[in-house]
């Protein structure tokens, strides 16, 4: 895989970097966040870094299944991987405007391509039917209470957030289908070309006799960022989110936060159930099989802090071992 000067980096952008829990979600607010990422990616770019970009979509398509919901009668209700396609576009033009601009103040002539992606899961993955991916606001118990009884939806407690989310149905995801066009265009002589796929994880698709057909669950962004970052044999895995670093013991009085895990040590504590699986848990996981796969180093933090992390001066990482 070719990079114009150095490193190829998979930098995965948690919908709640993008919407942080205590925002409406409005363009212009999920614009103010994504420069704050955009900006950091720029910084990297410069430095000479080969980049490819996903992004999570829980916030964002949890509300547009909202909009669906209320318009119901009124226009045809989307399926949720129509709406995770949604997502995508919405999404991945505000962080190809905003790295463009960020990119502009640098000097740096580039361009950005967003590619709707769909991703291969198994129909018959037991996932499917056990709920555990976030999507939406966040609500207080009560009214977290009320809604799982009128709309029969599954509630999880965030504690990290303090507040209650919808959880739907996140198979594990089996393939990129458009992996080969995402290294070709990798491996084209197209300058500085950043790439934008995977959004919100993918779009989840099955194979059936007639072809590929969506189904109704949202993909894990992170475990859908490993694939990525396997297929095109990224150096780095950064996982950008709403905190600073990894942390045992969560919420407890012995809380520690962590600068460096080693895989073993992610092993351990994933085991000892520090690392949720709505949470902190499968960005564990994509770490550990990057890493394993002959990835160098992943990274976990904040979108503010991730010219520290690439010093080692903030957030965690996780490194062979």
């Amino acid at each position: 895989m070719r990079c114009i000067t150095g490193k190829l980096a998979l930098i995965a952008i948690g919908g709640n970097a993008i919407q942080r829990p205590d925002e409406n979600g409005s363009a212009a607010g999920q614009l103010d966040n994504i420069s704050i990422a955009s900006g950091q990616i720029a910084k990297m770019i410069k430095e000479g870094y080969n980049v490819v970009i996903t992004h999570g979509n829980g916030p964002q398509v949890g509300n547009i299944l909202l909009k669906n919901e209320i318009a119901d009668g009124i226009t045809p209700s989307m399926p949720m991987d129509v709406c995770v396609a949604e997502s995508q576009g919405q999404i991945g033009y505000l962080i190809q405007q905003s790295l463009l601009n960020q990119l502009s103040k640098l000097g740096i002539e580039a361009q950005t391509t967003s590619l709707i992606t769909q991703v291969l899961v198994d129909e018959k993955d037991d996932a499917l039917e056990n709920p555990t991916k976030p999507i939406g606001p966040y609500y207080p118990e009560d009214e977290a209470q009320r809604l799982a009884k009128e709309k029969g939806w599954t509630m999880m407690e965030d504690k990290a957030r303090q507040g209650y989310r919808r959880v739907v149905a996140s198979p594990e995801p089996k393939e990129i289908v458009e992996g080969d066009i995402i290294k070709k265009l990798l491996e084209g002589d197209l300058g500085i070309n950043i790439i934008i796929a995977a959004g919100g994880g993918g779009i989840p698709v099955i194979r059936t006799k007639d072809g590929l057909k969506g189904v109704e669950a949202v993909v894990d962004k992170d475990l859908a960022s490993f694939l990525l970052a396997n297929d095109i044999n990224a150096d780095l895995l950064i996982m950008l989110t709403d905190v600073e670093k990894v942390a045992i013991n969560f919420g407890k009085p012995e809380q520690e936060d962590i600068s460096e895990l080693t895989i073993s040590e992610a092993k351990k504590y994933l085991k000892e159930g520090h690392f949720p699986p709505g949470s902190m848990g499968p960005k564990i996981i994509s770490a550990i099989r990057f890493l394993e796969c002959g990835g160098e180093m992943a990274i976990i933090t904040t979108s503010k802090n991730l010219e520290g992390a690439l010093r080692g001066e903030k957030g965690t990482r996780i490194v062979p071992g």
